[in-house]
């Protein structure tokens, strides 16, 4: 799989590991971030300002997706319009252009599936137990415990048969 992300959190270590020619990246840059919060950023300039973007919007805060409740999303509208703090607004139209640019990829599938081997070779990094052994380490500051499990049995295995259910 490939992915498509702004550069921050894990995906700046993930394109360092897989390369900037195997990741689709998209949004403001850190300067820009910064930039646009310190100049008083207003998530509905972007709202009225892109026709598509408003579009979107209105039909989440509509009964478009759920007609039983249409105020179902609006907590969720609302944070986009008035709060907004990561900036998905102002990072909306990039991404819109890096998916047009994904699906062009897609259409040379000898590349796509290079680039998609490339990424799932480079991956490993990511695993699922390295990542927690070192939130415990650095995050949490707890130690693994050793646990001691009784030896595999393929007789016990699996699911029992109860036969008395009263």
């Amino acid at each position: 799989s490939l992915t498509i992300g702004t550069l921050d959190g894990a995906n700046i270590e993930i394109r360092e590991e897989v390369g900037a020619d195997n990741f689709f990246l998209f949004g403001l840059t850190t300067e820009e971030v910064y930039a646009l919060k310190a100049g008083g950023y207003n998530p509905q300039e972007y709202y009225n300002n892109n026709k598509d973007l408003k579009q979107v919007i209105d039909q989440i805060g509509s009964r478009y997706f759920y007609s039983r409740n249409p105020d179902l999303f609006k907590p969720l509208v609302d944070s986009l319009l008035y709060d907004d703090q990561y900036l998905l607004l102002a990072d909306y139209q990039s991404y819109v252009n890096t998916q047009k640019q994904v699906s062009l990829a897609y259409r040379d599938q000898h590349h796509w599936t290079r680039m998609s081997i490339i990424n799932a070779a480079n991956m490993g990094k990511f695993s699922s137990d390295r990542t927690i052994r070192e939130y415990g380490q650095n995050i949490w500051n707890v130690e693994p415990i050793s646990v001691d499990l009784d030896e595999y049995d393929q007789n016990s295995a699996g699911l029992k048969r109860v036969t008395n259910l009263h």
